[in-house]
Parts: structure tokens; C-alpha cells; sequence
């Protein structure tokens, strides 16, 4: 667990609430968490539709031990509130999920959606800017033709470096429902968008038309039974990917069968055990996040309790269980009626897919190894944040006499709750969502 417990943490907050940790609004607070392929940029976005893009700084010759620190790249904004005039329907500014797509050249490309439009914004950098132009003069305005006495070369001059993100294509118009997730293929041509009944595939380079390859909307709404929560493309086999549901169920889908994959190839789903059915059952096993892991072997999946990882081979029971806050069990109800056992948690892998990361309550996250099998919780919060500083486990005592370093669970914070987070591709460096907070945890150097 030495990875663990020795993180160097960074802070960053958005622009407009920069001052006070207090002064924050709703749109302040951070929807959504996602490295690129390489970790050299960290994108996040916010119930404001605003995203903001950090890029690593390169390691600075005079300290060659100390690994570069993330700084603002990039902001703008993605999406606006928009209003549909014939369901008389408000649409969010929210920016739900980002996609980065593999860079192919100087730019960046991503996906960003809100809860009905994604959009893909190609994010470049510019030095120069031209001069000397013939039929407009250096403001941009068009010159009298007749002014023009002779011809000139227009020239390339060097300027200050400007990062200009601009939106080359809008997805719309496809979705009934909201927006939970979207997935870029690994073919790079295609990706899909999910909302609670159906699952669209679209072309990068087509925006009129999508194709929809599951539907389980019935023919009378009464008899639904369950939604969509989550989708994911295989890592690497373009025609197979992943949804969860909200009965605790993973389908796996191959696009080769049929052009409708209604019906699944492989269904993942762990019996429950009647001893434990309460009125809670049905809603602490929806799942919130699933994810295959980068060798494309496993999935791991997040409902309100647990984390499981799962062997695509074995489709009866999940081949581990993590207990993420069991002490909430006797919880649910007091999380019931404040609406927090409705939480959608994310999880995530390291690049080796050995140890899995996921959010908590009181601003805790929780880490599992897979390998040794030990567990640790640590704290994401501005007092225990100090730059360089080591992150001490934090323990959660449940009854009895509680220890000095421990906290009682009548005393967590519900309004405090890590959902997003990111785990650079390669290395241990992770990055977690504290409501309109950002927080970079990096190994120790030693």
C-alpha cells in the first residue's frame, strides 16, 4: 500500500471561485473528472457547462527529481441553458460526462455532453497570426478595392500563445431522455451516448443521423421495470461493449450479432441473498458506474455500497467484492430521506488495473489493491491539503469508544461527497471532485 498513503497534493479551484472556499455557487460544482490517453492533460466539467483543461508543466531542469504540476491550459464554455419549447422542458447547462479522443496532431480533440447535446471541441494552440493581407486592412475590415496599388505577401508574425477551443461538431437531437454516458470506440471513428432507455451509435464525422443499437423502452411505460445507468466501449474490440442497469445487472453486447443488440451475448448479475432484502434492496444495488479495465479482461462496477470487479468469463458472480462504506447499512434510511442513497458514485482503475479507486461520504475516497487485498481511506479537504504534505489514513468508528484519529459515523458530512474522480493512465496520479473543488494527489518523491 506504499502508493497509498503518500500523495502530494495539489489544489485547484475554478476561476470565479478562487477567493473563498465558502463562496461558491451551484455552477461551481464539478461534474465530471477525465484524463487524456497520456495524462498530459486533465479536463473537468461543471454544472455551470463550463470546462476547464489543466496540462501538465514539464520537469523543470533545475529540480529533474520533481514531476511536472498541473496549471489551467484551458477554459470555456460547452454547453448554455437552453429551453425545449414543445415538451416545455429546461435543459442544464450541466456538463454530464467527457470523452477524450486519442490525439492525432498538434490538437487536443474531446467529447463533452450536457443531457441532451454532445459536442466535440478540438482545443489548438496558436503562436503567429498573419499580416499584410490584401483586401482587408490589419483590423479586419475590407479595404476599398480601389485603394489597392499593388500586391503584397501576407506574413506569418510571431505573437503570445493563445489556446483557442472551438466546437467542429454538435450531436443533437437524438436523445428522449437524459444523457448519462458516453463512449469513445476503439476503432476512433464511432462512439455511443446513453440515456436511461436507449443507446445511440454515432460517426465522428456525422452529426444528422445515429444509429440506435439498444432500446429497451416497452410499449406501455407502466410495465418499466429498470433503466440504463452507465455504457462503456471495449478497450479494444470495436464491436463489443457494456451497460449497466438499475437492477444491479450488466448486459454485454456484440454489434456482429444484429444491428439491434436487444438481445445480450453475456448477462452479469450476482443472486441476492434473501436474508439481507429490505425496502433499500432494489436501490442500493443500482449500479452507478461500470468500467472495463484496460486489459479488457475485467469490468468493475459501483452500486451504493460496493464495488465489484467482474471476470467476463464467469457471468454468475463477481470474482471480488469491496465493501466501500458498509457502515452506512444502518444509514439507509436517515439516506433515504435526504435523497443521498440516490448518489451516483464513479470508480475507477489504475494503469495496471491492480488497485481501484472510488468516492465516499465527508469528502473520504477509498482505495482497494487487488492484490495484497488491503483497503485505505484518505480525505480530499483544504485543511489537510498543505502543498507536499503526506495524506494519513482516516478510520470510520461505527460504536463503542472511538480512538483520537477516528470519526464517529453520526458525525460525517453527507453534503460532502466525492462522485467524480481520474487516475492518470500511467502513472499515481489522481485527481478528485470535491463539490466545486479539484484536488491532484501525486506519489511522494522521495
Amino acid at each position: 500500500m506504499k502508493c497509498f498513503s503518500r500523495y502530494l497534493p495539489y489544489l485547484f479551484r475554478p476561476p470565479s471561485t478562487i477567493l473563498s472556499s465558502s463562496c461558491h455557487t451551484e455552477a461551481d460544482i464539478i461534474s465530471t473528472v477525465e484524463f487524456n490517453s497520456t495524462g498530459e492533460l486533465l479536463a473537468t466539467g461543471d454544472k455551470g457547462g463550463r470546462v476547464v483543461v489543466f496540462q501538465r508543466e514539464q520537469e523543470s531542469k533545475n529540480q529533474p527529481h520533481r514531476r511536472g504540476e498541473y496549471n489551467v491550459y484551458s477554459t470555456f464554455q460547452s454547453h448554455e441553458p437552453e429551453f425545449d419549447y414543445l415538451k416545455s422542458l429546461e435543459i442544464e447547462e450541466k456538463i454530464n460526462k467527457i470523452r477524450w479522443l486519442p490525439q492525432q496532431n498538434a490538437a487536443y480533440f474531446l467529447l463533452s455532453t450536457n443531457d441532451k447535446t454532445v459536442k466535440l471541441w478540438k482545443i489548438s494552440e496558436r503562436d503567429k497570426r498573419p499580416e499584410g493581407y490584401n483586401l482587408k486592412d490589419e483590423d479586419g475590415r475590407i479595404r476599398d478595392p480601389t485603394t489597392i496599388t499593388a500586391l503584397r505577401v501576407p506574413v506569418l508574425r510571431p505573437m503570445d500563445l493563445m489556446v483557442e477551443a472551438t466546437p467542429r461538431r454538435v450531436f443533437s437531437n437524438a436523445h428522449t431522455y437524459h444523457i448519462n454516458s458516453i463512449s469513445v470506440n476503439s476503432d476512433y471513428e464511432t462512439y455511443m451516448s446513453t440515456d436511461d432507455l436507449r443507446i445511440n451509435l454515432w460517426h465522428l464525422e456525422i452529426t444528422n443521423r445515429s444509429f440506435n443499437i439498444v432500446d429497451i423502452k416497452p410499449a406501455n411505460m407502466e410495465e418499466l421495470t429498470e433503466v440504463i445507468t452507465a455504457a462503456e466501449f471495449h478497450p479494444n474490440q470495436c464491436n463489443t461493449f457494456v451497460y449497466s442497469s438499475s437492477k444491479g445487472s450488466i448486459r454485454l453486447c456484440d454489434m456482429r450479432a444484429a444491428a439491434l443488440c436487444d438481445n445480450h451475448s453475456k448477462f452479469f448479475e450476482e443472486p441476492e441473498d434473501p436474508s439481507n432484502r429490505s425496502f433499500f434492496s432494489e436501490i442500493i444495488s443500482s449500479i452507478s458506474d461500470v468500467k472495463f479495465s484496460h486489459s479488457g479482461r475485467y469490468l468493475m462496477t459501483r452500486d451504493y455500497l460496493t464495488v465489484k470487479v467482474w471476470d467476463l468469463n464467469m457471468e454468475s458472480k463477481p470474482l471480488e467484492t469491496y465493501q466501500v462504506h458498509d457502515y452506512l447499512r444502518s444509514k439507509l434510511c436517515s439516506l433515504y430521506e435526504n435523497d443521498c442513497i440516490f448518489d451516483k458514485f464513479e470508480c475507477v482503475w489504475n494503469g495496471t488495473d491492480s488497485v481501484l479507486m472510488t468516492g465516499s461520504y465527508n469528502n473520504f475516497f477509498r482505495m482497494f489493491d487487488r492484490n495484497t487485498k488491503r483497503d485505505v481511506t484518505l480525505e480530499a479537504s483544504r485543511e489537510n491539503s498543505k502543498p507536499r504534505a503526506i495524506l494519513k489514513p482516516r478510520k470510520v468508528c461505527v460504536g463503542g469508544k472511538r480512538r483520537k484519529d477516528e470519526i464517529s459515523v453520526d458525525s460525517l458530512d453527507f453534503s460532502k461527497k466525492i462522485l467524480h474522480t481520474a487516475w492518470h493512465p500511467s502513472e499515481n496520479i489522481i485527481a478528485v471532485a470535491a463539490t466545486n473543488n479539484l484536488y491532484i494527489f501525486q506519489d511522494k518523491v522521495n
